[in-house]
């Protein structure tokens, strides 16, 4: 009896100490930053410039200025109504400008960018080559839309143009570079690079930028309490920035497994933040709970945000409704309208492999591997769309090729979730 007694006592202090070594958040690290209050979406500088214009406006500075303020309002509060009214401001701005007409028009293919209009992003920056003005930012700007296309090599070619290994800009952009190439240890190389930087310089939009991107890389890496630290850090310079308590949620939810508190800080988040895809996450940390209840609401509230704005939120979220119409409705056919439209748009690994899981789920899994094939497998490193792969391998019986991504996904779940510990194991 007193044996037994031990041994309940040893698997108890057992399981406090691995409670232990997988906890690395602690609420009163981010408890401070959960408060929050509705973001103020004006301010003097905006109603200065805003004041200035009216109907037949020709004053020039008003419009970027206003868009400025605008972008801001929509980083702040995810509303995508503030990201639309930038746009307007900015096309008025093209429009006009007799003066530095290709920064006005980097500023709206960035805002484009932004709403996953690339190809109309790309036009404008093609335009703004030809107007010359500004050389090196135009490249950046190549580079960043034909990667966001998958042109990859007129991709590289814009990198080389602008190579300096003393400049920010460059830095990031070698970094997603290497990310791109599956050389994770070189991204945080340059990207560790770039932070330095940020940090010299003390300019706290390049900081804001530097310490949520360092978070999710290390994060990639296993290297959790770093990835915890800088989303903290982030949160120290914008208190309100839910991005790093997104970062921070997911920590909780899929290292510690603790689905009720990451759910509390995604609950706090969405109080005052409006993105819809926090409403997907939310389901699918219920569903790990097995709360349905919670599941439902969390997609029913994604799917009338997404309906309520269709306009304006155009094709920002095709990835979302694909695997929504998917997982959640089974209207399989919206879902391969929508993966059909989205390989047109953006012709990437990403999107070939939402195609391909789109033909697996309506059982044309030939079909899906002549696409697994041809443009995913070699061409991307995402551990969701290698698992998307490998389940279109299983399908076809071409259990050699599951078993060589089953071994590299098992390294990912931290990336995929907890919930797809299962899904791996049953390859």
């Amino acid at each position: 009896m007193k044996n037994v007694v031990y041994c309940i006592a040893f698997l108890i202090i057992a399981s406090c100490n691995n409670r232990k070594i997988n906890s690395i958040t602690n609420p009163s690290d981010y408890e401070t930053y959960l408060v929050s209050s509705p973001t103020e979406t004006t301010s003097k500088y905006f109603e200065l410039w805003n004041s200035k214009i009216n109907t037949d406006s020709v004053q020039l500075l008003s419009f970027p200025n206003v868009a400025g303020e605008y972008s801001r309002f929509f980083k702040k509060t995810g509303d995508i109504k503030y990201l639309r009214k930038a746009e307007k401001a900015l096309v008025k701005a093209v429009e006009i400008a007799n003066i530095n007409k290709a920064a006005y028009r980097r500023a709206l293919s960035r805002n484009y960018i932004s709403q996953h209009r690339f190809k109309e992003a790309l036009a404008l920056a093609e335009e703004a080559a030809e107007l010359g003005g500004g050389k090196k930012n135009t490249q950046s700007l190549l580079f960043d839309v034909h990667m966001e296309l998958g042109n990859y090599d007129q991709a590289e070619k814009y990198l080389d143009s602008i190579k300096n290994m003393s400049d920010f800009g460059y830095l990031i952009r070698i970094a997603k570079w290497n990310d791109y190439k599956g050389n994770l240890d070189t991204t945080i190389h340059f990207m560790e690079k770039a932070m330095a930087k940020a940090e010299s310089s003390k300019n706290k939009t390049l900081l804001l930028w530097s310490y949520s991107n360092i978070a999710d890389y290390y994060g990639h890496a296993g290297r959790i309490q770093d990835s915890y630290k800088y989303y903290l850090k982030t949160l120290e310079l914008d208190s309100e920035n839910a991005y790093a308590k997104k970062g921070i949620a997911w920590i909780v939810f899929s290292h510690e497994k603790n689905g009720k508190e990451a759910l509390r800080i995604l609950d706090a988040v969405t109080e005052n933040y409006n993105a819809p895809d926090y409403y997907l996450l939310k389901a699918e940390i219920s569903a790990y709970k097995n709360d349905k209840i919670g599941v439902t609401s969390n997609m029913d509230k994604y799917y009338s945000t997404i309906q309520r704005d269709s306009y304006a939120y155009g094709d920002m979220y095709n990835a979302y409704d694909i695997e929504f119409y998917l997982n959640h409705t089974q209207q399989y056919d919206k879902a391969l309208n929508i993966a059909l439209k989205e390989v047109v748009h953006r012709p990437t690994a990403e999107a070939y492999g939402l195609l391909a899981n789109v033909y697996h789920k309506m059982g044309k899994s030939k079909v899906a591997l002549e696409l697994v094939e041809k443009h995913i497998v070699g061409k991307t490193f995402e551990p969701a769309i290698l698992l998307q792969a490998a389940k279109v391998y299983k399908a076809n019986n071409q259990m050699n090729k599951v078993a060589e991504l089953k071994l590299e996904l098992k390294g990912a779940v931290y990336e995929l979730g907890p919930t797809s510990e299962k899904e791996i194991e049953q390859l």
